[in-house]
């Protein structure tokens, strides 16, 4: 399940996003500090053109799903990430079953919530495991790009999945 954000899941997302594996699977793997994550919750709460949810498992808040460059006009498209509790969910065993359920809450919000018309995000190439389960939910990878983040060289995977295209339960 997925709800919006709020100024009490401040410090949880950020405690989770400087997770050891959230940081080495994004583009940047510095640890964010309580300043430039409040400056980056005060610009998303008043961007139209973004939503900040929390993914709940089992009522329990564990993870972060963004929504971002959302056009709502023709045709309807938005990006998108998301990053896990991955420490507690691993201590759990639960990390699997909660990364299949958040991808699967997110496609579904995009498409059933904010109706639209094809879902966007990126992947690094050198992150297989992401990569095969966006395939499973039937992402389509672009052509990959260089780009230097915090003095290192990353490979960036465009992807795309089309309304007409996403897997149904």
């Amino acid at each position: 399940m997925l709800r919006d954000a709020t100024e009490e899941d401040v410090n949880l997302m950020l405690s989770w996003r400087n997770q050891e594996i959230n940081r080495m699977a994004s583009r940047t793997h510095h640890v964010i500090s309580a300043d430039e994550h409040a400056h980056w919750w005060a610009a998303v709460r008043v961007d139209p053109a973004r939503r900040v949810l929390i993914y709940l498992r089992d009522g329990l808040p564990c993870g972060v799903v963004t929504f971002f460059d959302l056009r709502f006009d023709a045709p309807r498209t938005g990006s998108w990430g998301f990053y896990l509790d991955a420490d507690a969910l691993a201590e759990r065993g639960e990390t699997l079953p909660a990364w299949i359920d958040v991808m699967r809450a997110a496609v579904d919000h995009a498409f059933d919530v904010l109706n639209l018309d094809r879902l966007d995000g990126e992947v690094l190439a050198h992150n297989t495991a992401v990569r095969q389960m966006n395939r499973r939910f039937r992402f389509v990878e672009g052509t990959g790009r260089a780009e230097v983040h915090d003095g290192r060289e990353i490979t960036v995977i465009p992807i795309s999945l089309d309304r007409a295209a996403r897997r149904r339960r």
